[in-house]
């Protein structure tokens, strides 16, 4: 978990928190709604927009005057995830999950007790998912956040579920902390998690963890699509490429143990 500064710039701090607010929405913001968002008197938001316009962080609408992210936030993000020796070389094994199960595989890493989508591979199929690179999702509703939480250690766990709680995302989403680890117990036993409609309403995924060298768990990978697509017979078939290709994209990284 990231350390809070002990004097935080208050202006960057603001000014990075809308960044978020914009780039997290589902479409283009006004500046009314970032300045409810953000709780700050809307003069604040609108000098704070205008200087990441100017330096390309967030672009604006001629039509409707509403801000959506700018170039050059995409441009640092790419420089970013290209940096990821995991990602170059996962890659190629998840491309060819996807031509196996024909569905969306996600790769995704823990970051602040959260997940980050880091790449995506969309179904061939005409009903797609919603989900997107640089998107951070919980931890505990999702199979990749669940992969990696099996794997890691008692401490790391606790402080998760101390800084972000259990939040109810769908009326299948494990709320209780003891059952919560219970069900990271049978993850370790059987190698893979299910997301069973417990992000998203009528979806559904299973993902397995991915090791280092180090014999840490860095990352996972999931399958994902539509619950009425991947039902409980397909995921109980696609849960042995789960635990294949985990061991693949873990040994290409070095790790020789079991999974």
């Amino acid at each position: 978990m990231r350390k809070k500064p002990n004097q935080p710039v208050k202006s960057l701090d603001r000014a990075l928190n809308i960044l978020e607010i914009v780039a997290s929405a589902e479409g283009p913001l006004g500046v009314t709604e970032i300045s409810q968002k953000a709780d700050l008197h809307k003069s604040t938001v609108y000098r704070i927009l205008d200087t990441l316009h100017y330096r390309g962080y967030i672009s604006q609408k001629q039509e409707n005057e509403k801000y959506s992210t700018g170039l050059k936030l995409f441009e640092l993000g790419s420089l970013a995830i290209n940096e990821l020796d995991l990602r170059s070389t996962a890659k190629p094994y998840l491309e060819e999950l996807k031509n196996l199960t024909e569905e969306a595989v996600h790769l995704g890493i823990l970051d602040d007790g959260e997940i980050i989508y880091i790449e995506k591979f969309e179904s061939p199929k005409t009903i797609t998912m919603r989900s997107k690179v640089g998107r951070r999702v919980y931890a505990h509703s999702t199979s990749l956040g669940k992969a990696i939480l099996a794997f890691s250690s008692n401490e790391l766990v606790d402080s998760i579920l101390e800084s972000k709680g259990l939040p109810k995302k769908t009326s299948n989403t494990i709320t209780n902390e003891k059952d919560f680890k219970m069900e990271l117990k049978a993850i370790r036993k059987q190698g893979y998690a299910i997301d069973d409609e417990e992000n998203e309403e009528y979806i559904r995924c299973l993902a397995g963890p991915i090791f280092n060298h180090k014999g840490e768990v860095s990352a996972a990978f999931s399958i994902s699509g539509p619950a009425i697509r991947l039902t409980l017979d397909k995921v109980e078939e696609f849960s042995s490429l789960i635990k294949q290709y985990s061991k693949k994209i873990s040994n290409s990284l070095g790790y020789n143990g079991d999974i």
